[in-house]
């Protein structure tokens, strides 16, 4: 029995160890979204920090349509560091 508990216990600590490491990973890990057809772009982390937003000069004129599309570049970077970072959890 003692045996069992000590195989649980080396288990949860490698669980802890992989998670630890993914969690090093998504930090380091940089996503891009697009929008406007590639007018707009940002890069966030994997934990969602932001890194880089790239804005064609054509759309610095219209001020409502550069605010959607980045909003949508945001959102779609954000879609992609999630999908990676529940890729890599569950890989763990």
């Amino acid at each position: 029995m003692l045996g069992n508990i000590a195989q649980l216990m080396q288990q949860a600590q490698r669980v802890k160890d992989n998670l630890q490491r993914v969690q090093e990973e998504l930090a380091k890990l940089e996503v891009e979204g697009h929008s406007g057809g590639g007018k707009v772009s940002v890069t966030l982390t994997g934990k969602f920090d932001c890194r880089r937003v790239r804005i064609d000069p054509s759309l610095l004129d219209d001020a409502d349509l550069l605010e959607d599309l980045i909003a949508a570049a945001i959102n779609d970077a954000a879609g992609k560091a999630h999908a990676e970072a529940a890729q890599r959890t569950s890989a763990a």
